[in-house]
């Protein structure tokens, strides 16, 4: 593993304050791997294995039934993984695959439950994590239950272009189809969505959105701090 890389893993909150013992003992036991666009990394149901963390890339968290698939969630990195499953020794209850080509670090879960036991700034941030992503589920799912389908893209537009660094322009990382999904709509629902935000400043061409009236999208969605402020700068999936 590159300096840099295990330079960025060090920095994600779950590994910023931990021994330095213990994250080179974590890090020895664990390996980076090189994975194409569309592999399936983990799937829900299956015994968790390692705690994964994104180093560079992006991985869609999903879940399906026999008919039916919804995405669950995007990481990006420096992202974490599944961590709960990891820590109970359970099933993973969502699965994941890569949208490009990713770098993953997994770590053997037990290792990390060995870390969790003899650590105590590791015990304490693994605590602060939960609770960081526990918050943010909470959030998410207000989101779902409280907006629209627009007012949804409307906020997520609005945050994406805060995190892409670029004003007045979000580029869509993903298939639209899967953006749909992470917002809790159809493709046609977006469709629909991206026509309702038109009056608002928003132009699509493709993957390129253009955000020319930032004022208006944002009279328009109404970002609320108890749903929109993130709880942590990177993306945690917990189980």
């Amino acid at each position: 593993m590159r300096s840099e890389n295990a330079a960025a893993v060090r920095q994600l909150d779950l590994f910023r304050n931990i021994h330095d013992d213990t994250f080179h003992t974590l890090i020895e036991t664990s390996f980076l791997q090189r994975f194409p666009r569309g592999v399936t990394l983990i799937r829900e149901s299956e015994p968790a294995d390692f705690l994964h963390v994104i180093v560079d890339g992006l991985v869609e968290m999903f879940a399906a039934t026999d008919t039916r698939e919804t995405t669950l969630d995007i990481v990006a990195p420096v992202g974490v993984f599944i961590l709960a499953a990891v820590l109970n020794d359970k099933a993973y209850l969502q699965s994941a695959r890569t949208l490009e080509p990713s770098n993953i670090l997994m770590i053997p879960a037990e290792k990390v439950r060995l870390a969790m036991e003899t650590d105590p700034a590791f015990m304490r941030a693994i605590v602060m994590e939960l609770a960081r992503g526990y918050r943010r589920m909470i959030k998410d799912l207000k989101g779902q239950k409280l907006r629209t389908g627009a007012e949804r893209l409307a906020n997520w537009l609005l945050r994406t272009e805060k995190d892409q660094g670029h004003p007045g322009l979000v580029e869509i990382r993903t298939e639209k189809r899967i953006l749909a999904s992470r917002l809790g709509m159809t493709p046609e629902n977006l469709s629909r969505a991206f026509s309702t935000l038109k009056a608002h400043g928003v132009t699509v061409n493709g993957l390129r959105v253009e955000i020319s009236e930032p004022e208006a999208l944002a009279g328009f969605a109404k970002p609320n701090p108890l749903i929109d402020d993130p709880e942590n700068a990177v993306w945690l999936a917990i189980d």
